[in-house]
Formats: C-alpha cells, sequence, structure tokens
C-alpha cells in the first residue's frame, strides 16, 4: 500500500509502527465547534474516512483519534484577534459550552448523512487543559520558550530544521512571514499558552504555573495525541491549509519534547474550488450539507463528487457538478438493485479495484473500474464484488431505500406517458433517453 507522504513529498510504502504489523494509530484534525461545517471541510474528513476504510479492508485495526477544538483557536493564526468561542457565545448569547455542543452534533449529523465511521475517540480541548499545561511545563524545561506580555511563546529558532513540513527552512518562512511582530523573538514563534487580558471576564479561561489564561491552539493536538497514540504514531491528516502554520507548529512542540516528527506519515486534502478559487466566504460555494439538502440533493451524491477526484488534487464545485454526480450515484441505485446474485466474486476486477485504491487512494479510478465492471454484459460476480468495493466507498450502493424523485423528472416521466397514450413512441423514446440521463430508470407497462 502507497501513501503520499507530505513530509518527504512522496509515496511511500506504509509500513505500520506498531511491532504486531496490524494496529494503526490515526489522527484526524478536527472541527473548531464555533460554527456550521461547510462542504469544504467535509471533503477533508470523506479523503480521511476513505483512508480509515481502506486501511480496514487490507485487515488493519484502526486506532482513529480526531480532537474537538472548543477553546483557543483565534481569529487569526499570527495569534491575534478574538478566541472562535468566545466569540460565538457572545453573538449567540450562550455559553461557550453551548455553542460546541450544539454545532458538534450538528457535525456529527453531517457525519452519519455523509457514512463517514466516527473516531474511537472524540478528544476535547477544553477536557484536556491538564495534558497541555504538562506538556508545555515539559516545552518550558527544554529550554525552547520565552515569556511576553501576552503569554508563553514557542522559539523557533531553536529549533533545527522547524518548517521541514512545507519544505523550507527557517529563513525562508520568516522571509515570507509579514506579519506584526509585537514581542515575538521571530516571526515563526506561536503561543503556547495565551493570557487572559481581564481575568475573570473570558468565559473559558484556567490557572496556570505562568497565568490564568488558555491554550494556543496548536498545543491540544500534540498533548492529546501523546495521550491517546503515544509519542509516535502512523498517520495524521488533515487540509492543505494545516501544513505551514498548524501542522508545522505541531511538529516543532512535539519535536522539542520527544525529539521525535510526531507521525510517520502526513496526508492532507486538497481545496474544494469553486468558480476557480478555494471554497470560502468571498469566493462563493461554502454551503452546508442541510443547505444542499433542501435543494434536492442527496448527501452520498456529494460523497460521490468528492470520490470522483483524488484527494490531493483540487476539486472543482458547482451546483451542476453536483447534479452530474447525483445524476450517476442515482443510475447505480438504480442499476444495482436489478442485478442477479450469482454469489461469485470477479477476481479481476477486484484486483484492479485493490490495485487503484492501494496506490494512494486513488478513487477516481477506482469508480472506474465498478463502472467497467457493471457495463460489461459478460461480466460475472457484479454483486458481490460491488459489496466489497462498497466498503471503501461507503455509497450504500446495495442498500434500498426510497430515492426522492425531482419535479423535473417527475414532469417527464408525465410527458412520457401522454406521448405514449398518443402512441407517439418516437417522443417517448426521446423523453426515456432524457430521463435516464438524469439517472432514472423507467419500466413500462403494457399498452391495450
Amino acid at each position: 500500500m502507497l501513501l503520499f507522504n507530505t513530509l518527504s513529498r512522496k509515496k511511500e510504502k506504509f509500513v505500520p509502527i506498531n511491532p504486531d504489523g496490524k494496529t494503526v494509530g490515526m489522527y484526524v484534525c478536527g472541527p473548531t465547534v464555533y460554527w456550521y461545517q461547510h462542504i469544504g471541510n467535509l471533503r477533508s474528513y470523506i479523503f480521511a474516512d476513505v483512508l480509515k476504510r481502506t486501511l480496514k479492508y487490507f485487515g488493519y485495526n484502526v486506532q482513529h483519534v480526531m480532537n474537538v477544538t472548543d477553546v483557543g483557536h483565534l481569529t487569526s493564526d499570527e495569534d491575534s484577534g478574538e478566541d472562535k468561542m468566545e466569540k460565538a457565545a457572545k453573538r449567540e448569547n450562550k455559553t461557550a459550552s453551548e455553542i460546541a455542543n450544539y454545532y458538534l452534533r450538528i457535525f456529527k449529523d453531517d457525519f452519519k448523512k455523509l457514512n463517514i465511521i466516527e473516531p474511537n475517540i472524540w478528544c476535547h480541548a477544553t477536557k484536556h487543559i491538564e495534558e497541555q499545561i504538562e506538556l508545555i511545563k515539559k516545552i518550558e524545561e527544554k529550554g525552547f520558550t520565552y515569556k511576553t506580555s501576552d503569554g508563553i511563546y514557542f522559539d523557533t529558532s531553536k529549533l533545527e530544521n522547524y518548517g521541514k513540513l512545507t519544505g523550507q527552512n527557517l529563513n525562508e518562512l520568516q522571509a515570507g512571514k509579514r506579519i506584526d511582530m509585537k514581542e515575538k523573538k521571530n516571526a515563526t514563534d506561536f503561543a503556547l499558552w495565551k493570557f487572559s487580558e481581564n481575568p475573570g471576564a473570558r468565559q473559558q479561561e484556567w490557572k496556570s504555573p505562568w497565568g490564568i489564561g488558555f491554550p494556543g491552539w496548536h498545543v491540544e493536538c500534540s498533548a492529546m495525541s501523546m495521550k491517546y497514540l503515544g509519542e509516535q504514531f502512523d498517520i495524521h491528516t488533515g487540509g492543505i491549509d494545516h501544513i505551514p502554520v498548524h501542522h508545522t507548529n505541531e511538529i516543532a512542540q512535539s519535536e522539542a519534547v520527544t525529539e521525535k516528527i510526531p507521525a510517520r506519515y502526513w496526508m492532507h486534502g486538497e481545496f474544494l474550488i469553486f468558480k476557480g478559487k478555494k471554497v470560502s466566504k468571498s469566493a462563493g460555494g461554502l454551503y452546508t450539507i442541510s443547505e444542499l439538502e433542501k435543494q434536492n440533493f442527496n448527501p452520498l451524491s456529494f460523497r460521490y463528487l468528492v470520490l470522483s477526484a483524488h484527494y490531493r488534487s483540487p476539486l472543482d464545485f458547482s451546483l451542476e457538478n453536483l447534479a452530474n454526480a447525483q445524476n450517476s450515484y442515482n443510475r447505480l441505485k438504480t442499476i444495482i438493485p436489478e442485478l442477479k446474485n450469482d454469489n461469485k466474486m470477479n477476481k479481476d476486477c477486484l484486483e484492479e479495484f485493490e490495485n487503484a485504491i492501494a496506490d494512494d487512494l486513488d478513487t477516481p479510478k477506482a469508480i472506474a473500474v465498478m463502472w467497467k465492471l457493471l457495463r460489461d454484459e459478460n461480466a460475472n460476480g457484479k454483486i458481490k464484488t460491488i459489496e466489497k468495493m462498497d466498503q471503501i466507498f461507503g455509497l450504500d450502493l446495495l442498500e434500498k431505500r426510497e430515492i426522492k424523485i425531482p419535479r423535473n423528472v417527475q414532469e417527464l416521466m408525465k410527458q412520457r406517458q401522454q406521448a405514449r397514450e398518443k402512441k407517439d413512441f418516437k417522443k417517448a423514446d426521446e423523453l426515456r433517453d432524457e430521463i435516464e440521463k438524469l439517472g432514472f430508470g423507467v419500466k413500462d407497462n403494457k399498452i391495450c
């Protein structure tokens, strides 16, 4: 099995750290639960889910840990601005805990809709303050910290090869940073602990050896991954936006204490693109799954769209592209139930599928293999083989359930029935072709 490692910038053969050769530790950067997760965020979790399903498919026992950031993530990655949780609590006139619980529940609902398998452990930053303080103390003992008027900072100049995940050295990173230095020694230095400006004013603050305050954003992942997966584990995933700051700093603070890079394989998913730009408030395309459902889109159609592109390639999102994906998905859900189960496995097709998935999760190729099998009139073992494939796709391909027929399809069906009643079979055939292009099959009853 080959996986692309951001750290080495190449595909590498996957070899687990655990001596048993079967147990895999996997840490996935989770949500900051101050607002809804949009479809760009969710693409990263579908990628991680495919990775997890693939590992399980090939016989690995996956210990999957995901953090929940419910404190410490400021509105700027440069350790400035307001805490996102505190800001949301003010906006909605709720407690930070109520905000976290509400948006995490929505996030978990989206997981169910998208068939994403939940992690073995959800770890909340606010429930691991003690572990974060202990880690900061160890970093301090190693001589990597300094104090400013607003917090305790990590001195990146003291760590050899800081920035290795980006492929740049410290000087290059410093030159690329154009931020307000304030009391920082280096532009890339980052907060481990932030002091409360007015103790008692924040909802979330704790006592520490350095004063009342709260942890920096990056320290939670190091502290919690160490607790649940050890000083070094197998795989760490996230979006490519985590590479230059969050994951770079996570490596730095862990390596300062353990002299080990926390994960052996670092894997990152590319952006969802809308009109040539990353999906965002300014660029547009910032839909939630619930908003897409209101427009008659099945969440698994979005999953299908995500699988149609490689996780390391930008995915061009539009409602038109999603509609095309839904049409293809509906065709699968129409065709597969009509197949006869011969209780055979198509070994050649399955081998081709497994080779694609084992080559850095090549889901577009794997989907093409499935369609080739379906279109081959002489192929056997279709049901059993597709059932096996769906262990990774997670598309519920063999699950029978009612599909809501869109209004435009209903209208075409009505027009076709009228054409048949008038015995205008040419028109009826044209309408049937149009309906099938939209992903729906047509069965006719005999007209007497």
